[in-house]
């Protein structure tokens, strides 16, 4: 693997149905930010169940389903139903809302949400919501490309910074190596089904975390298994963290708590919260 080797792994914690593989703030988001929190769902949820209006800003946020329709509706101007392996990419800049419900395919639904805190040049920008399709999430072989661009293939969400989200999936005895761009300092590796051998080390519904650094690593699968993996550029500024939000600095924070509250009220009045 060319000296990069695992130095973190987590299970996460539960918390319901879901599981926190990643927290802003914690030990793990610090060593892959902009990747700043991830949430795992792989439990039975009955149809309808969500999360009502709540807010965000100073981060981006991408929740992917592969077994359950998304209904959705931000207070960026966009309401609707993303099919399952579709996309749903909210980028909050400086304060927006959203709400969701979750429509199962069958009895246990996995999916997750993956949170990106912004640069200082887009984290108190204009809100942004953009919904993906299945059929238009670029595949390459066994890859999905969730965000960034993966050999000839680029996902139609601007990536806020230089990055790669990916799920691969391998049958038992598969191999496959990845290669991140050269300043992609920051690499991990979600197993969430099956096991997989990462940097020689066995993973089984574990986050492992890559040395900072260059150079190839290679996932053999022991059984049939899938997995998530992020590569970026670091961002290299602080996690100034609100209820809602992650900012870079507490001036910014304040700006987003600010558009937030007043968001929040134009919500009120309006009633819908």
């Amino acid at each position: 693997m060319n000296g990069r080797r695992i130095e973190a792994r987590t299970r996460g914690q539960q918390h319901g149905f879901i599981r926190r593989m990643v927290s802003p703030g914690d030990a793990i988001s610090e060593r892959i930010k902009p990747f700043v929190f991830l949430d795992f769902i792989d439990a039975p949820v009955a149809d309808g169940t969500g999360f009502g209006w709540h807010p965000h800003s100073g981060i981006a946020t991408l929740t992917y389903a592969l077994n359950a329709d998304l209904a959705y509706e931000d207070t960026a101007g966009q309401e609707g139903l993303v099919k399952a392996t579709g996309l749903e990419w909210m980028r909050a800049g400086g304060g927006t809302w959203h709400q969701g419900r979750i429509h199962p395919h069958g009895p246990r639904v996995t999916a997750f949400q993956l949170w990106l805190a912004l640069p200082p040049e887009l984290e108190n920008g204009p809100a942004e919501g953009i919904y993906v399709s299945p059929e238009t999430v670029p595949q390459l072989g066994q890859v999905r490309v969730l965000l960034g661009r993966y050999g000839e293939s680029s996902n139609p969400i601007p990536s806020p910074s230089p990055l790669l989200y990916l799920d691969v999936v391998l049958n038992a005895g598969e191999s496959w190596t990845f290669e991140p761009p050269s300043d992609h300092r920051v690499a991990w590796m979600f197993v969430y089904r099956g096991q997989a051998l990462v940097a020689s080390e066995a993973l089984r519904e574990e986050l492992a975390v890559l040395k900072p650094g260059e150079g190839s690593v290679r996932i053999e699968a022991t059984e049939p298994c899938r997995l998530l993996l992020g590569s970026a550029v670091r961002h290299d500024h602080p996690l100034v963290l609100g209820s809602h939000s992650v900012h870079t600095s507490r001036e910014a924070l304040a700006r987003g708590v600010e558009r937030i509250a007043m968001v929040g009220e134009e919500l009120r009045a309006a009633g819908r919260r």
